[in-house]
């Protein structure tokens, strides 16, 4: 008989009552998600998935946050999917599938979650993100990279591709660089990760969380309604044929003018002052 979610969740690898670290803050608009499990390398166990999720969900409805950045502690940006959690349950019944299919359904909601946020979400990485956590920035809007960072999808090398981290990496650089990445799994240098279009930025080790940080200061002074309208009009026009972009954008821009913010923001331009946002 195959075991309950509730089950599954009770006999993952234990982290506390608490569940997975996560430091969280907000300042100015700004919220700020941090990883705090260095000693497992941020591993995304069943805690850290659901710890995400809710911190990530608290932030995109807060009305008040504009932006959102997460960062990780240790040497570690995040080593992936807890191996040693998924193979405690190849003793289960069913040789652990149950579990498996529960861990990569919500790891994949979390992707898609970050990827369909209405507030941007910048990745700040030190150290090495592996699989999923590579999986991670190349979900994110941005990412800003310490120059000692390094990329991997190294699935191939243990007979495991990584094939959901694939879905976000073959969408945030060519068909050739992330099947270099996938099919060699070797580590690429934050450099590399630069010029195949992973990150945006390659800044001294140490100093990817200030400069994550001043993206998103600098994001969150600009209309929040017109970024919002921005991330999902990119999504959208990116999968249509170039006749029906313009189309479904023209509609975008007529809809957004007709906005309070763009209303604020045109004449707050001609008449040479700060514009004052209302919506969130």
């Amino acid at each position: 008989m195959a075991s309950s979610t509730a089950e599954l969740r009770s006999r993952a690898a234990p982290h506390g009552a608490d569940g997975a670290r996560l430091l969280v803050a907000k300042v100015n608009h700004v919220a700020t998600i941090e990883m705090a499990e260095p000693e497992r390398r941020n591993a995304l166990s069943l805690a850290m998935l659901d710890a995400l999720s809710a911190s990530l969900t608290t932030a995109i409805t807060d009305t008040a946050t504009r932006a959102i950045v997460l960062s990780a502690q240790g040497p570690a940006f995040c080593a992936g999917h807890d191996l040693k959690e998924l193979s405690s349950h190849r003793a289960d019944s069913d040789n652990g599938r149950a579990f498996f299919e529960m861990t990569f359904g919500l790891c994949a909601d979390l992707m898609q979650m970050i990827a369909n946020s209405p507030k941007p979400v910048i990745a700040a990485v030190e150290g090495i993100a592996t699989a999923a956590g590579c999986q991670i920035v190349a979900s994110c809007d941005l990412a800003v990279a310490g120059d000692h960072a390094r990329f991997c999808t190294p699935g191939v090398q243990i007979g495991l591709f990584c094939a959901t981290p694939m879905v976000a990496l073959s969408r945030a650089v060519s068909r050739h660089h992330a099947l270099e990445m996938l099919l060699l799994g070797e580590a690429v240098p934050a450099s590399e990760a630069y010029r195949f279009g992973l990150v945006n930025r390659v800044v001294p080790a140490g100093t990817a969380l200030a400069a994550a940080l001043d993206l998103a200061r600098r994001i969150a002074l600009v209309s929040p309604g017109a970024v919002t309208t921005g991330k999902a009009a990119f999504a959208k026009q990116s999968g249509l044929p170039l006749d029906e972009a313009y189309k479904a954008m023209s509609a975008v821009m007529v809809e957004n003018l007709l906005q309070a913010d763009a209303r604020e923001g045109i004449s707050a331009f001609l008449d040479k002052r700060k514009p004052h946002w209302t919506a969130t």
